[in-house]
């Protein structure tokens, strides 16, 4: 049995987004003609053996994001529920807090993906290497490649050539470390809470003499990055798997332009059906394009008109 975590963050945070996240979360903000978010729940819903999609946030439960949870899992048939963290938790601390919900029903292993990436999702190939790599409880770290200019912005891992073992790991490190970076994307076991929760007794034990209330939240702020995957690299603890699949963060407006081309471009193999396609006596389509009611996205930034025979750019 298998989960799938995606932290969608909330209100506070993708402020490079706006103001295109101030009527829609941004989380939901179409990318390739869908919901951002749905390309995460598409990839995993085609897991076999996944029986549920948690998704972890701050976002204050509002209509939009209840219908597209109801939509999703009435397209998808998997059960998809979202659980609100009461305070910014990072990326290891909503994890962390609601643990009991993510173990119930005893997944042996779960997916962990930050909801403003967008990627190919090569789940099943994760999964694969986990079985091949370490022992059962090791933990897989989706990773790709960049220049040493664009890897300071990123958490950078020093891998095993020969065991592909995470050696060592820097979040946006000050000088270069490596080029292979993190994508954001995890595979773990039930194993990981425990060392999550070593980082939580240690940040209660260093704010013990605090407000009890305060030293609590504070405790419960843990940042996977920073606080466990730096103490895993080198005990045999942590793996990366490299893709030869696209891979790109969406930060801003300019980056979801990005990504849909990148969606689009696969929609060629996976879901030609959602293209436009050439229109005898009417327009020639190089390239993917996609149109709403609303919205047209294209994959290439050209097109043939066929009645007035000039190119658009």
């Amino acid at each position: 049995m298998l989960k799938a975590v995606i932290l969608i963050g909330g209100p506070q945070k993708g402020t490079r987004f706006r103001p295109l996240s101030f009527e829609v979360p941004k989380p939901l903000f179409p990318v390739a003609g869908v919901p951002m978010l749905q390309h995460h729940i598409e990839a995993c819903a085609k897991v076999p053996g996944m029986k549920e999609i948690i998704l972890i946030g701050f976002y204050q439960p509002n209509d939009a994001l209840s219908r597209y949870l109801s939509s999703a899992q009435q397209e998808f048939k998997i059960l998809v529920r979202y659980l609100q963290e009461f305070a910014p938790l990072g990326t290891g601390g909503g994890l962390y807090h609601f643990r009991d919900q993510i173990l119930s029903g005893g997944p042996s292993a779960f997916f962990l993906m930050n909801a403003d990436v967008c990627s190919e999702f090569p789940l099943l190939e994760m999964l694969r290497f986990h079985r091949d790599h370490g022992d059962v409880h090791c933990a897989v770290v989706l990773a790709t490649t960049a220049n040493r200019k664009q890897s300071l912005n990123y958490g950078c891992i020093v891998e095993s050539q020969k065991t592909h073992e995470v050696l060592h790991f820097v979040e946006k490190p000050a000088t270069f470390v490596s080029d292979i970076i993190n994508c954001g994307i995890y595979l773990f076991t039930p194993e990981i809470f425990t060392h999550i929760g070593m980082v939580f007794q240690r940040n209660q034990e260093e704010k013990r003499k605090e407000d009890q209330l305060w030293s609590r939240q504070r405790a419960e702020v843990i940042h996977l990055e920073q606080d466990v995957f730096t103490s895993l690299a080198g005990q045999q603890q942590l793996y990366v798997y490299k893709t030869q699949g696209f891979w790109s963060q969406i930060k801003s407006a300019g980056s979801a332009i990005y990504a849909s081309r990148l969606y689009l471009n696969q929609y060629l193999q996976t879901h030609p059906e959602r293209l436009v396609s050439s229109q005898e006596g009417g327009c020639t389509v190089n390239g993917p394009l996609l149109c709403t009611e609303q919205h047209c996205w294209m994959g290439q930034y050209n097109w043939k008109v066929g009645t007035s025979g000039g190119d658009t750019q």
